[in-house]
């Protein structure tokens, strides 16, 4: 890429850098600062000034120092050899920086996304020469690891005639694998194309989000179930486990690929997320979890204005394999450090702030992010999504700072995390008063085809406990558990064999760290029998106590760790001893 020198720097303010005498430049153009050519772009242009934001250490950077333009917006490379590649914020991939400057990242380095050198086998479309095509069209096959085939598509803004396709073959992700006759001339295509990071890739159409994106988490999948191509938000302070979920998500969900953008999170967590997925196994292949995951890494003591960036580099990512037609999750955690760079960033700007110091455009930002996500019918005619979950980390846990309320009115499922819970060891510590799925109209259809016509009345009822029993706590507090009749004793008993029994959830137990949509019913099913059988028992005169001395009880308890998901014969025996203890303790007490 040629670069040429548009203009001077003038002042240094941190990652900000006001340029003077800026000739031929555009909004968002890539630019390169100084001698060492610190990545930068330009985002705001006045006259012959222009300021630029860069996404290295400016250290050393002084009036008068040369900038010199790309004449493209920011980019990221898109091809094979993406998957199971650790990149930094603005695409640089990590492991070959190690190489290339030890430990620490060298300031101005300049290292390809995708590995110039290495060969892919090309497997070529069946096209005929001489046929029409457009952006987005599959010309080929490349197989990037033993899970995903990735699907060399046209670049979006191409349409014309095929003139030649590479044959069957080893090609690396520069090489023309096709020529294709244009209006404005003949265009050659490898299997490596650029996108800028800001501007959503385009699609055909946007579908109905009606498929829910099944996580193994029950409290998610049965009271706050999100769609594919949904948007979620996982709020929670200091210690309550959002990226604990986010990477139980990213195990076991049924998304097809993985981008995990840490952005702005401590180094040592980043180190853990490094460290432990590639040691992670994919439960549906039996390799590693790497197999089908991008990992962005940006740590807080990276430098702030590339904190800004990853987020549009890990959607942009997600973008480029939906349109191959996978359903493709994103983990941002979190964008509290995300919205905190743009506050960084339009102080040092000396724009004027909104609430609690934020910019007046951070609403606007979020609404971009977040909209990214989606189930689309691509260019090609195939159907993918992408589906993102993010984190947001209040200061103090309180839902009611900007950042939090804002991601609030740009998405449609709410996973409030409470502490309580999480001091309580109750994980995952999602609370079930403050959390909401707007999706659940779009998916009932698949879950009650799925697992049977009685999801959505079984899903309603224990809500509708757990909000009573909420209530009877209060006035427990107040005057004691005695003071309550058996029938109300009883929902707080049946609510917190609930808790104990389905919504708490070991990451750590072989069985219980993930469980099946129907092993995930059966149980439920399990737990409103005793309610129903038990609330009737007492009202015709039973006591507590003795429904309390069921030895079922505490095998019900322990399904969730005794009781494999494929053995759903186990879950109905369960559910016949169930019945069977009931009926010998109604014959007893009638008698």
């Amino acid at each position: 890429m040629e670069e040429r020198i548009i203009g001077q720097v003038n002042r240094v303010n941190g990652p900000v850098i006001e340029a003077a005498g800026v000739s031929d430049a555009m909004m968002l153009e890539l630019v390169r600062v100084g001698e060492v050519r610190l990545v930068g772009e330009i985002i705001k242009l006045a006259g012959d000034r222009a300021i630029i934001q860069v996404y290295e250490d400016t250290t050393g950077i002084a009036p008068g120092d040369n900038i010199f333009g790309s004449g493209s917006p920011l980019f990221v490379e898109l091809g094979p050899g993406l998957i199971g590649t650790i990149y930094d914020g603005i695409q640089r991939p990590l492991e070959r920086i190690l190489k290339l400057s030890g430990n620490f990242i060298e300031r101005g380095i300049r290292t390809p996304s995708l590995d110039r050198e290495k060969k892919w086998l090309f497997r070529p479309a069946e096209l005929a020469v001489g046929a029409e095509v457009s952006g987005g069209a599959v010309i080929g096959t490349v197989q990037e690891t033993e899970r995903v085939e990735q699907r060399i598509l046209l670049p979006p803004d191409v349409k014309g005639t095929l003139k030649s396709l590479a044959v069957e073959g080893q090609y690396t992700v520069e090489e023309t694998v096709a020529l294709v006759e244009t209006e404005s001339g003949e265009r050659g295509i490898a299997m490596m194309q650029r996108w800028p990071i800001r501007t959503p890739r385009p699609v055909a159409e946007r579908l109905p989000v009606n498929r829910p994106l099944i996580t193994g988490q029950r409290v998610i999948d049965t009271l706050f179930p999100v769609a594919r191509g949904g948007a979620v938000a996982i709020p929670g302070g200091f210690g309550t486990g959002k990226t604990m979920i986010q990477h139980a998500i990213a195990k076991w969900c049924d998304a097809e690929i993985i981008v995990y953008i840490g952005c702005g999170e401590r180094g040592n967590e980043m180190t853990d997320v490094l460290s432990e997925f590639p040691k992670l196994i994919d439960p549906r292949t039996g390799g590693s979890l790497m197999e089908r995951t991008v990992l962005i890494a940006n740590t807080s003591n990276m430098p702030v204005s590339a904190r800004e960036a990853s987020i549009y580099t890990g959607v942009t990512l997600a973008e480029y394999y939906r349109d191959q037609g996978f359903d493709v999750a994103v983990m941002a955690d979190s964008t509290s450090r995300w919205a905190e760079a743009l506050r960084e960033l339009s102080g040092r700007m000396e724009e004027m702030p909104a609430e609690e110091g934020f910019p007046a455009y951070l609403p606007t930002r979020i609404a971009e992010f977040y909209e990214r996500a989606g189930a689309m019918t691509t260019l090609a005619g195939q159907n993918g999504s992408v589906s993102i979950i993010g984190a947001v980390s209040p200061p103090g846990g309180d839902f009611s700072e900007p950042v939090t309320q804002h991601t609030k009115r740009f998405v449609r499922c709410f996973w409030a995390l409470d502490r309580q819970l999480a001091n309580a060891r109750h994980y995952p510590a999602i609370s079930w008063l403050e959390s909401y799925s707007e999706y659940l109209d779009e998916v009932t259809p698949w879950w009650e085809q799925a697992v049977g016509s009685s999801w959505t009345s079984d899903r309603s009822e224990i809500l509708e406990l757990l909000h009573r029993e909420v209530r009877l706590q209060q006035v427990v507090k107040l005057v004691g558990p005695d003071a309550l009749p058996d029938s109300q004793r009883f929902i707080i008993e049946v609510c917190t064999l609930f808790k104990n029994a389905f919504l708490q959830q070991n990451a750590f137990d072989d069985i219980d760290r993930y469980s099946t949509a129907e092993k995930q019913t059966r149980m439920l099913q399990i737990i409103l029998t005793y309610w129903r059988r038990g609330a009737e028992a007492i009202r015709r005169g039973m006591t507590l106590v003795r429904l309390r001395r069921m030895k079922v009880l505490q095998d019900i308890v322990k399904m969730k760790f005794t009781i494999d998901n494929e053995d759903l014969g186990a879950l109905d025996k369960l559910a016949a001893r169930l019945e069977r203890s009931l009926d010998q303790l109604e014959a007893i007490y009638e008698e």
